[in-house]
This record gives structure tokens, sequence and C-alpha cells, in this order.
């Protein structure tokens, strides 16, 4: 069964590179602008992952973690955090916010792949995606 994975960037080339790294027969992307806009999809499509910008129009990164974990339908929904900022104190936010992993642009797409990949493996209590 393919993968659903929600790629959220308001960066068009940052898209391009994530999409580029993770579109295989494995995985099926869809793809949201903003912190809001992934917030109502992952409501909608209760990806497998998600791999989130920090700094986004309108719903930060942060702020849509919490929306997101705020939720029994997506709360288990693992979530990679892309961002530029990489001082300790933005590290602890991410994790209070309830982020899996981190990863500080610019990234290694191979890296990114690995996170997606050890991420999906984990065992984790998936929610009814019906409800």
């Amino acid at each position: 069964m393919l993968k659903k994975i929600l790629l959220v960037d308001d960066e068009k080339n940052v898209r391009e590179l994530v999409r580029a790294t993770l579109e295989t027969e494995e995985y099926v992307l869809f793809e949201a602008l903003d912190g809001l806009e992934a917030v109502e999809l992952a409501r909608r499509e209760v990806p497998d992952v998600m791999v989130m910008d920090w700094m986004m129009p309108r719903m930060n990164g942060i702020e849509a973690t919490r929306a997101i974990r705020s939720s029994p339908r997506t709360a288990a929904i693992p979530v990679i955090l892309l961002t530029a900022r990489s001082q300790a104190e933005d590290f602890a936010a991410g994790k209070a916010a309830g982020v899996n992993a981190y990863l500080v642009k610019p990234f290694s797409p191979f890296e990114l792949l690995e996170r997606v990949e050890s991420l999906l493996q984990e065992d984790r209590v998936v929610p009814n995606r019906d409800g």
C-alpha cells in the first residue's frame, strides 16, 4: 500500500527538492503551502508522515504541529520539521510541540529520505482514518 506524505512549505524550490527526493512508487505526496492548509489536509487525508517547514504564512510549522497533536485523528502522525532555525531553543520548541525529527536547511535529501523511512517503520498507534 502506498504511504501518504504531506509536504508543507511555502517555498517552491524546497517543495520541488523534497518532491524529487520522495516521489517514488512507494509514496504519494500531497502538498500544502502553509500550516493552516496543512492542518486541514492532514485531517482529511491522515498522512503517514509530514515534512513541514517552520516559518510559513498564516500558521507556522510549530503551531500546525500543535494543532495536529490536539486531534485524536491526527495526533500520531510523525512530523519532520525542516527549518533554518538551528538554535538549542528552536530544537526545544519543536520537541515541546511534538515534532518527531528536525532537519536544518540546507538539508541532505538522503538524510530526509532516511528520516522518512525510519519514521514510517516505527511502531505507532494509527488513529482510525474514518473518524
